[in-house]
C-alpha cells in the first residue's frame, strides 16, 4: 500500500493535516506559548479595555485602542503558525552515501591476514564560499556533507539549512524558511507587550484622576498593575530576544555561529554590510521546501522507499541502512578481488 512521505519520514516532527503542516517532537509547548500570549490578551480586553471605552464615550480612541489589540494579537498568532508549522529548511537524508567522495584506508582488513582498503568518508570538506574556503562536515545520520551554515538539530533530528537554534517556545527548529517569521512575531510579541503596558498605564492615569489618589485607583482596577507587571517581564525577554537578533541580522550571523564560534576568531564570509544583510532577511525570496511531505513515496526494485518532490528533491525513507549495508558488502567484494588480481599479477 503506497505511503506518503510523512508517514514514513526518519526525523521526530509531527504532521498534521496530512504532512501539510510540519512541528517539532516538542510541538506540546505551543499551547503554553499560546496562553501566554492570549489570556492576558483577553484579560485586557475585557477589563482595561472596557474601561478605557467609559473614559472616552463619544470618542473613537477607545474603540480603536480594543480594535488594534484584537488584530495585533491576531497577527501575532499568524505569525507564530508561520514560524512553528514550516518546514524550517530541512535537507533531505541520502539514500546512500557520496561516493564519489570516499576514499580507502588500508589500514582496514576484509580477511584474516590480507590487508584490504576499505572505503570511507573524510570527515570533512572544504567548499568555496564569497572566494573564501569554508570546512562543512560529514552528516552520519543524514548521510550527506551538509552544505555551508547547515547542522543536525539534535531535537527534531534533521540537517536544517541556515541552522540558527531550535526554539522551544514556537517547538520548531528556526532555518533558512522560517526565520523572518521567527523575527517578526518575537518583534511584533515587543510591540504588543509595550502597547498593553501603556493602555493599562493609562487605564491608572484616568482612575487616578477620578478617584484622587493612585492607590484608589490600582484598588478599583487590580488587574490593570497586574497586565503591567506582566509585560514588563515579558518585555525584557522578547524584547532583549529582538535586540539580539537585530544585531545578527545587522552582522549576517545566526545564534548557533554566535555561541558555537565564541571567542574564536574566523573571516565574516556571509556578511555582506548592515543594508544588504537586511534585505537579504527581510526582502529575499523565501525558497521552496525540499519535501513534499505530503506526496506518495514510491517503492525502488530493491524494496526501499524513497521520496521526491515536485523539483526532484529526495526524501529519507525505510531501508537506508540495510541498502547502504549491502553496497558496503558489494565495494568490499570489488576490491577483494581486485586485491586478488594484483596478488596474482606480482606472483
Amino acid at each position: 500500500m503506497a505511503k506518503r512521505l510523512y508517514e514514513v519520514w526518519k526525523g521526530k516532527n509531527k504532521f498534521i493535516f496530512r504532512g501539510r503542516l510540519i512541528f517539532g517532537p516538542d510541538a506540546k509547548s505551543l499551547i503554553i506559548t499560546l496562553l501566554l500570549i492570549i489570556v492576558p490578551v483577553i484579560i485586557f480586553c475585557t477589563n482595561v479595555a472596557r474601561n478605557l471605552l467609559g473614559e472616552t464615550s463619544g470618542n473613537i480612541a477607545g474603540y480603536a485602542i480594543l480594535m488594534v489589540t484584537v488584530v495585533f494579537t491576531i497577527y501575532v498568532l499568524l505569525l507564530l503558525l508561520l514560524t512553528s508549522a514550516r518546514d524550517p529548511g530541512i535537507v533531505p537524508r541520502n539514500l546512500h552515501p557520496p561516493t564519489e567522495e570516499m576514499c580507502y584506508d588500508s589500514s582496514a582488513s576484509i580477511d584474516v591476514g590480507r590487508q584490504t582498503p576499505t572505503p570511507r568518508l573524510p570527515p570533512t570538506k572544504e567548499v568555496i564560499v564569497n572566494g573564501v574556503p569554508v570546512r562543512v562536515k560529514y552528516c552520519i545520520t543524514c548521510q550527506l556533507y551538509r552544505p555551508p551554515r547547515c547542522s543536525h538539530c539534535s531535537v527534531c533530528d534533521n540537517c536544517v539549512e541556515r541552522f540558527d537554534h531550535h526554539c522551544p517556545w514556537v517547538g520548531q527548529c528556526i532555518g533558512m524558511r522560517n526565520y523572518r517569521a521567527f523575527f517578526l512575531f518575537i518583534s511584533s510579541s515587543t510591540i504588543l507587550c509595550i502597547f498593553i503596558f501603556g493602555m493599562s498605564a493609562l487605564n491608572i492615569k484616568f482612575l487616578t484622576n477620578d478617584y484622587g489618589t493612585v492607590w484608589k485607583a490600582i484598588k478599583e482596577s487590580p488587574l490593570s498593575v497586574v497586565l503591567m507587571v506582566y509585560c514588563f517581564i515579558f518585555l525584557w525577554f522578547v524584547g532583549g530576544l529582538t535586540c539580539f537578533h537585530l544585531y545578527l541580522i545587522g552582522t549576517n550571523q545566526t545564534t548557533y555561529e554566535t555561541f558555537r564560534y565564541r571567542g574564536v576568531e574566523r573571516p565574516q564570509v556571509y556578511d555582506r554590510g548592515c543594508l544588504n544583510n537586511f534585505r537579504e532577511v527581510f526582502c529575499s525570496k523565501i525558497k521552496p521546501s525540499r519535501n513534499n511531505f505530503h506526496a506518495y513515496v514510491q517503492e525502488n526494485e530493491r524494496g526501499f522507499t524513497r521520496g521526491m518532490n515536485s523539483e526532484g528533491y529526495i526524501g529519507n525513507l525505510d531501508g537506508n541502512r540495510r541498502e547502504k549495508v549491502e553496497d558496503d558488502r558489494e565495494i568490499g567484494g570489488d576490491l577483494l578481488k581486485i586485491s586478488q588480481r594484483r596478488e596474482a599479477e606480482d606472483a
